[in-house]
């Protein structure tokens, strides 16, 4: 019989961890949704060790690195600059979007090209994650990280979620 084990985590919900976006999907057969948007939500749940204070994270101090990457992603246009046939080339003070038959001439600044493959609420969760991780290691460098879970909400009730597991370290 294995020992018992204690985990620790928090999760994060707010009604501000939001952003507004337009995208839109391309599916395997080539089609693709026309350009839409969504109010998203955020939803993070971190698991690590237990610090001196008896604190995963202080919620004061990771609220604001989630915030942030919520304004940085509202009210532009989310582009996955990994798909294979997606063009994205600026065009002056714009970027021009092709898509087989379709092209768009957006302003450069509305515009966000992602390092993802299709702008699904998965990856957009993924990339979300992958940032507000990097942004956590850069804040606290010695953090020790188990599970960090990030969903991605386009309605009520439709979320794509990713979840980073890393091996355990000493905090």
């Amino acid at each position: 019989m294995q020992p018992s084990r204690e985990t620790w985590s928090i999760s994060i919900e707010k009604d501000y961890l939001k952003f507004s976006a337009a995208h839109f999907l391309i599916f395997p057969d080539g089609s693709a949704e026309r350009l839409h948007g969504h109010n998203y939500k955020v939803f993070v749940d971190l698991h690590t060790a237990l610090d001196a204070h008896g604190l995963v994270v202080n919620f004061k101090e990771i609220k604001p690195l989630i915030r942030q990457l919520c304004d940085d992603l509202d009210e532009h246009l989310l582009l996955p600059g990994a798909h294979p046939v997606l063009t994205i080339e600026p065009s002056g003070e714009h970027v021009e979007i092709r898509y087989r038959e379709r092209r768009y001439l957006v302003p450069k600044d509305e515009v966000i090209v992602l390092p993802i493959s299709n702008t699904s609420a998965e990856n957009l969760a993924a990339w979300f994650g992958r940032e507000l991780r990097e942004r956590m290691a850069a804040r606290w460098p010695t953090l020790a990280v188990q599970q960090l879970s990030v969903g991605v909400e386009e309605t009520t009730g439709q979320r794509g979620t990713w979840t980073l597991q890393e091996a355990a370290k000493d905090r």
